[in-house]
């Protein structure tokens, strides 16, 4: 049998990074490429280049530097958002690809473009062959495609691909569909057009998961005629998120026999290690019931599940979680390990760092060793991570001093020193709280005179032991609604959480804002 396959276009660094809280910078953004690029995906749709010069610069830098994967920038049918899509896009050479969209449904021509049937083909095709005069790679998508006029969508689609698309991206942008309506609606296209039979164009799909049925509708799409499926790590997205990319790809390898022919190139046991990357740059959180890559996916509690597992995996697994990317981690460093062992575990682990921050994350590893008997690698993951996510230092933490107690007021004495002054010069303040983390939050908006809302606090263990390195990630309201992003560790819970609230600080008043506010889009 001729086997089909399945084209992987990960949007996590575009759709993905649009959730509320989300917004990554450049360095985190490469991070999760270059991760992405390991993982094997087809496509990474790296942004929208036109939105702002964050993404601009974000776009061109991972056309440059990473290699393997097809590089998407997204564009409307607007001149100024094609050209910049096609400049930003431009340093990958032939693997660079422009994606252009218009909205095409009843709804949208009425109520926002006040535009006929007609004159929406036109701006498509204008669109589409603008995008092919810079790249030879363009995927077009029909905004609201799953509620647009069936025979309406077969003339968009001709129109379109007669202009130079080579794919054509059918997205259930509201999460509107249910299983077999879009599986017959792909399967209509793939029949009514020739292009998509012949193997000329490409249908992909792109499925919102507002009614929990993104991935449910990409593989009935699959099965009807779709060889693209639009999807991001974790889940990740606007509103209730996109099609995961972890639950497609395994549902294509473990349900072989149903979906049978089908295949993906996608390097399985990358998945857990790209979940994590992507959880912790993006400030996400994976529930642990999630499928695949939370951390109960593989957890059985029930006697009946445990006493079969125990005779036979296969009683109670269908996958093997090490093909996936779980299992034991590697021997523990201790604080004696060298610099070398150290820069080689990181290389295992698939990070690339420069020899000053190699010695930075070196330099923290050994302050981590001091205060527990084993370093493990979800430990140095955490280290290397936090030097990642770092920001220009707006205020640094110099010192910081809690009391507290059932009996007591909780009290934090925090010392900062300002970006410009001199190293033994710091500005030091106190204040109350309900509780230790709550005093010292409220002594640092008093140091630096910022007022910030603090909307979401996470804490987890990184790895095991009572003597575990805690990750703080907050999100924080400084006014105008935009969520900050703040991430922190260490092996002090309040030093964590002031370290996260403080990178949020950082992000909020530095140079490189994230969180811009975004166009409509598939």
């Amino acid at each position: 049998m001729k086997q089909k396959n399945i084209v992987i276009f990960d949007t996590t660094l575009r759709d993905g990074e649009q959730c509320p809280g989300a917004s990554m910078n450049l360095r985190e953004k490469l991070e999760v490429a270059r991760q992405l690029a390991r993982l094997k995906v087809d496509v990474i749709e790296a942004g929208f280049p036109v939105i702002s010069d964050g993404d601009f610069e974000a776009v061109r830098t991972i056309a440059q530097e990473i290699k393997g994967p097809i590089i998407a920038g997204l564009a409307r049918c607007v001149e100024k958002d094609i050209d910049a899509a096609g400049a930003a896009v431009k340093p990958a050479g032939k693997r660079g690809r422009i994606h252009v969209f218009l909205a095409t449904s009843k709804i949208h021509r009425e109520f926002k473009l006040g535009k006929a049937k007609d004159e929406i083909i036109r701006l498509a095709v204008v669109g589409v062959k603008r995008a092919k005069s810079h790249v030879e790679d363009v995927e077009f998508s029909p905004e609201d495609g799953s509620r647009t006029e069936p025979e309406f969508l077969v003339e968009v689609c001709k129109a379109v691909i007669a202009a130079g698309a080579t794919t054509v991206n059918i997205p259930d942008t509201v999460g509107w569909a249910v299983p077999e309506q879009y599986a017959a609606l792909i399967g209509h296209l793939y029949e009514s057009i020739p292009a998509f039979k012949s193997g000329k164009a490409v249908i992909s799909v792109h499925c919102h998961n507002d009614l929990g049925l993104a991935v449910a509708n990409s593989l009935a799409a699959v099965r009807a005629g779709a060889r693209q499926v639009e999807c991001t790590v974790n889940g990740i997205g606007e509103r209730a998120g996109n099609a995961a990319l972890e639950e497609i790809v395994m549902n294509l390898a473990t349900r072989a026999d149903f979906f049978e022919g089908f295949h993906c190139g996608i390097n399985t046991k990358e998945i857990v290690k790209s979940s994590r990357l992507v959880s912790r740059m993006s400030g996400l959180v994976v529930q642990r019931s999630k499928a695949i890559v939370g951390e109960n996916a593989f957890a059985h509690s029930s006697g009946i599940h445990q006493d079969g597992i125990l005779k036979k995996r296969e009683t109670y697994e269908i996958m093997d979680p090490q093909d996936v990317g779980w299992g034991l981690t590697e021997l523990p460093l201790t604080k004696h390990s060298g610099r070398a062992a150290v820069a080689a575990r990181l290389k295992h682990l698939g990070f690339k760092l420069p020899d000053k921050e190699l010695q930075e994350v070196f330099t923290k590893f050994k302050e981590i060793g001091d205060k527990k008997k084993f370093v493990y690698d979800d430990d140095l993951t955490s280290l290397v991570e936090g030097k990642i996510t770092e920001v220009p230092e707006v205020w640094s933490l110099e010192y910081i001093h809690v009391t507290t107690g059932n009996k007591t007021v909780p009290t934090a004495t925090v010392r900062l020193t300002r970006k410009g002054q001199k190293p033994d010069e710091p500005i030091q303040d106190a204040s109350i709280g309900d509780g230790p983390v709550d005093a010292t939050l409220k002594a640092i908006d008093r140091l630096t005179s910022t007022k910030g809302r603090l909307m979401d606090y996470c804490l987890r263990a990184v790895s095991q032991g009572k003597d575990a390195l805690g990750e703080v990630t907050v999100k924080v309201d400084f006014g105008g609604g935009n969520l900050v992003t703040g991430k922190g560790a260490s092996t002090d819970v309040v030093e964590a959480s002031a370290r996260a609230y403080l990178n949020a600080v950082n992000r909020f008043l530095g140079p490189d804002k994230q969180g811009s506010e975004k166009a409509a889009q598939p």
